[in-house]
C-alpha cells in the first residue's frame, strides 16, 4: 500500500482490490458504465485518490465503496481488504439482496428429471439462444 499524492488508475486499484481477477476485465466495466468514481462515469486511466467515493456494478449486486489506501500491486486478500470500506446501507442492502435470491431459489421447483434431445430443443428454439 502507498499514499501516493499522484494517485492509481482506476483499473489497477480495482484490480489490485480484488473486485476482478484481471485488469482487462476491469477496464471492460469500466468502459461498460459498471464503475463510477464520485458519482460520475469515468475512463480506466483515471487516477483514483485516498478518499474518493466508488460505486462498483457486479453480478447484480452494488458496493458504495471509500478509497482507504492505494496500491498498484494484487495482494493477499486481507491486505486488498484494508484498501476501500464499504458503507453500511451498501452492505445491508447487498446482504437483503442475497436472502432474497437464495429464499427465491429454495421456493423454486426443480424439475422431475433433465431434459431429453426433444426437450432441449424445445427449450433453445423457446429461447431463441441456437445457433
Amino acid at each position: 500500500m502507498s499514499d501516493d499524492k499522484a494517485g492509481v488508475r482506476l483499473d489497477k486499484w480495482l484490480w489490485a482490490a480484488r473486485f476482478y481477477k484481471t485488469r482487462a476485465q476491469a477496464v471492460e466495466a469500466i468502459n461498460g458504465g459498471h464503475v463510477h468514481l464520485n458519482g460520475v462515469r469515468v475512463k480506466p486511466a483515471r487516477s483514483v485518490q485516498c478518499g474518493d467515493e466508488l460505486i462498483v456494478r457486479k453480478s447484480g449486486m452494488e458496493f458504495v465503496l471509500t478509497v482507504l489506501a492505494l496500491s498498484e500491486q494484487r495482494g493477499p486478500a486481507p491486505v486488498a481488504q484494508q484498501l476501500y470500506q464499504e458503507s453500511e446501507e451498501s452492505r445491508a442492502r447487498r446482504e437483503s439482496l442475497a436472502e432474497e435470491r437464495r429464499l427465491a431459489a429454495a421456493a423454486g421447483v426443480l424439475p422431475a428429471r433433465r431434459p431429453d434431445k426433444r426437450g432441449r430443443r424445445q427449450i433453445i428454439r423457446f429461447t431463441g439462444r441456437g445457433a
